[in-house]
């Protein structure tokens, strides 16, 4: 009985989490996602037929997309426990899908940037605007609050969400419960409008407005933006309790608030120009306000959380050059600080507010990204589906196919905004996505370079066997990313000093296509005649290497040394752009361009720097 309790607290504990951090994007959509609706140009006057058939596409969006599409199906897609399309990309790399598949799957990740950058911008901006609802002389400081509370948002990054992340579900809930108690007052006043649950309302919709009624979905899917998070943040709650917290308290209170808002448009039509802020009375309109702004405040950090994270299994997959990861929490190893992404997000998020200058305007940027998130991702399940699931072609294709319909339906309908600002997300995810595929591909030119140059390392044996260098006391280690090669770094020591030390570590760093890697299976040692050790590290791609550490495991698995005196060679490779033809110019000196402003070897692999020696030399790529 005490074990069921204590699991019972533990669901709840994380179910009031993930409320915080996973449901913080969608759980702010009601501030603008009904009235976009509304918007001059798709013509839709706030007539009860139309007020029903938004509101009954706005229900069946929520409960296809949501609650049957992620919950039910995309979240059983893990990839040991973690989601997101790059672990979901991880888990099909295993199945030597074609280059168009990859290239997909990044681009799918590559739009994540996009929306990581607009998220914050536009539910900040949404929440502020309520200034001019409770105060329209205050109009003129919408913008310029927004920008104050999102560079105070980024310049806390680097002090952690261990503190913050604290109250993020709390905030959440008082949100939520909010927003449910301010929509059912209004359904009181309009309980009819309960009837819009009804698809039929939606069917009706679109025979009856034919074009426009097709365009609307744009502004409707902003009331399911955010479902990618569900997927994203699995790894951090599991699927028992992010599902709990979903179907308790933020589906009903969604529903809730959406219908209160149609029963207040059909009681007073002219609050369709903000329906959200006028469903509350007078006296609660600067609490409401405050809320609204915590609780956007939380959607923006789950989004730049993600972000980091998300550049973290860029470099951990091979696909971005290696960044500035700090760890914030000793207790959370998920909790990091990336500074060059959070400058990044910082930037692109102040430019937007002051671009577009209201929510409406930014709304046309939004939707473009996740759509085609989404989309993608339903490509990669049906893929997951058949090869590692082994379903049918009919059975994989027939769920996937839906969901794809689904997914493209809202994408088309948001492909017209991209004149309005549509392009933004494009152009963020094409540059991500460009800086990606060439660090990808020089990389692997590299290797191939070394890999050709690379002694066998049974000939460096046999030369060390021959010339008998001098040894001295202690342990080197050589990183190199070609285990079966001696690493050139390793050449050039003995060539230029002419004496190697006792033992010699040949680490490779190996990135498992899984999350995490046992401890028990992280290092392989094989032991090589004089004195040479051949040791693989194996981290999963959500992992950060420890260098130090591994030396001081083979320790315990029988290499002599003393860790704390162990000496660490690196390469510095200077890139020359005027090689072979392998890669376009331009995309050389990119590359090059990179590299130089990569994070070092010595802080990227936790080597303490007083003990790291640099070898120099110059490749031609």
């Amino acid at each position: 009985m005490a074990e069921d309790r204590g699991g019972s607290r533990r669901l709840a504990a994380l179910s009031l989490a993930a409320l915080g951090v996973v449901y913080g994007d969608i759980g702010t959509s009601p501030l603008y996602a009904f009235r976009q609706c509304f918007k001059p140009e798709y013509g839709l006057a706030p007539t009860p037929d139309t007020v029903y058939g938004v509101l009954s596409l706005i229900v069946w969006s929520l409960v296809l997309v949501v609650s049957v599409k992620y919950l039910c199906y995309i979240m059983r897609a893990d990839n040991q426990g973690e989601g997101g399309i790059l672990a979901l990309l991880a888990s099909i790399l295993r199945t030597r899908p074609p280059a168009i598949l990859i290239a997909l799957g990044l681009f799918g990740a590559a739009l994540l940037y996009g929306d990581g950058v607009i998220t914050p911008a536009i539910s900040v901006l949404s929440a502020v605007e309520g200034l001019e609802v409770a105060a329209p002389a205050l109009r003129h400081w919408v913008i310029p609050v927004t920008l104050v509370i999102l560079f105070l948002l980024f310049a806390f990054q680097k002090r952690g969400t261990a503190g913050v992340g604290a109250v993020f579900g709390p905030v959440m809930l008082v949100w939520f419960s909010t927003i449910a108690a301010l929509g059912a007052v209004w359904i009181a006043h309009e309980p009819s409008v309960v009837w819009a649950i009804n698809p039929w309302h939606a069917v009706r919709f679109f025979v009856g407005h034919g074009l426009a009624g097709f365009l609307v979905l744009g502004a409707v899917f902003l009331a399911v933006t955010g479902a990618e998070a569900l997927y994203a943040d699995m790894g951090h709650f599991g699927r028992r309790p992010i599902r709990l917290a979903w179907f308790a308290v933020v589906l009903p209170a969604l529903l809730l608030n959406y219908l209160g808002q149609g029963a207040l448009v059909l009681h007073e039509p002219d609050a369709v120009q903000n329906p959200f802020y006028r469903l509350a009375p007078w006296w609660f309109l600067y609490p409401l306000l405050a809320i609204a702004t915590l609780a956007t405040i939380v959607a923006s950090q789950a989004l730049i959380s993600g972000a980091f994270s998300l550049a973290r299994q860029s470099v951990r997959l091979g696909y971005s050059p290696r960044f500035t990861i700090i760890h914030t929490s000793r207790e959370e190893a998920g909790q990091i600080y990336i500074p060059e992404i959070n400058v990044a997000l910082m930037v692109g998020c102040l430019l937007l507010v002051v671009s577009f200058g209201s929510s409406d305007r930014l709304a046309a940027a939004y939707g473009i990204a996740v759509t085609g998130t989404m989309a993608i991702t339903t490509v990669l399940f049906y893929v997951l589906a058949r090869h590692r699931w082994r379903w049918s072609a009919a059975r994989a294709g027939g769920l996937a196919g839906t969901f794809l319909l689904v997914d493209l339906a809202f994408f088309g309908a948001n492909v017209v905004k991209i004149r309005e600002g549509g392009w933004v997300p494009l152009v963020i995810a094409g540059g991500a996505f460009l800086l990606m595929t060439t660090w990808k591909r020089g990389t692997e030119l590299l290797r191939f370079i070394f890999s050709q140059t690379s002694m066998p390392l049974d000939r460096f044996i046999a030369m060390i066997e021959t010339v008998r260098p001098p040894r001295v006391p202690g342990t080197a280690v050589f990183l190199t990313a070609h285990p079966e090669g001696t690493p050139l770094v390793l050449v050039h020591h003995l060539k230029h000093n002419k004496a190697l030390h006792e033992q010699v570590l040949i680490l490779s760093i190996i990135t498992a296509d899984v999350p995490e890697v046992s401890d028990e299976t992280r290092i392989t040692t094989e032991a090589m005649t004089e004195g040479l050790f051949r040791v693989q590290a194996a981290y999963g791609f959500m992992e950060s290497p420890d260098v130090p550490d591994v030396v001081r495991r083979c320790c315990d698995l029988g290499v002599r040394g003393n860790p704390e005196e162990t000496s660490y060679y690196l390469g510095r490779a200077r890139l020359l752009t005027e090689g072979p033809s392998r890669m376009w110019k331009w995309r050389k000196l990119l590359f090059a361009f990179m590299a130089r402003n990569a994070r070092s070897a010595t802080e990227y692999f936790s080597i303490p720097p007083d003990r790291v020696i640099e070898l120099g030399a110059r490749v031609e790529f």
